[in-house]
């Protein structure tokens, strides 16, 4: 716990006290912790001095912050109407067969999460997930298998 203080104490002193301040300091517990814990969210609303409902509030409003913990491989793929006229379904369809999960889910395994998110700016090559920061365009469900294939060889190769 002291750990997770003396994170937010950091962040805080980096962006400031100001309400302002509550989305960069989330961000950062985000990146430090790969979520943000309740524990996180009211140590924050201390710091800020605002209510914990409100971090709790922002937190869950931002589609790239969680308030679980994810697998190591956080699939997002786009749920834009672009996207979903060029076969997102069937992606997303896809996926879900392959890692035996539906939307919102993590692996038992904690290696891969599946998620909707807002647009990733790649109307143009719709479908479009990223794989934690790393974009793929023009899905297919076949473009799809390959891709989930080769994160599972790889990891395969280094264990």
């Amino acid at each position: 716990m002291n750990d997770l203080r003396n994170l937010v104490s950091t962040l805080v002193d980096k962006h400031g006290r100001d309400e302002e301040s509550l989305l960069p300091i989330l961000q950062g517990i985000e990146n430090s912790e790969s979520y943000v814990s309740q524990e996180a969210m009211v140590e924050i609303a201390k710091e800020l001095n605002i209510s914990a409902a409100q971090v709790y509030g922002t937190a869950t409003f931002y589609s790239f912050l969680s308030i679980q913990p994810l697998g190591k491989y956080v699939i997002r793929v786009c749920k834009t109407i672009t996207c979903s006229m060029h076969g997102k379904n069937q992606v997303i369809s896809e996926l879900e067969n392959m890692l035996k999960i539906k939307l919102g889910e993590t692996t038992s395994d904690k290696r891969f999460s599946l998620l909707e998110t807002n647009c990733l700016g790649q109307c143009h090559k719709g479908p479009a997930m990223l794989i934690n920061d790393e974009p793929y365009t023009d899905l297919t469900p076949e473009k799809v298998r390959e891709i989930i294939r080769d994160i599972q060889q790889k990891e395969f190769a280094v264990n």
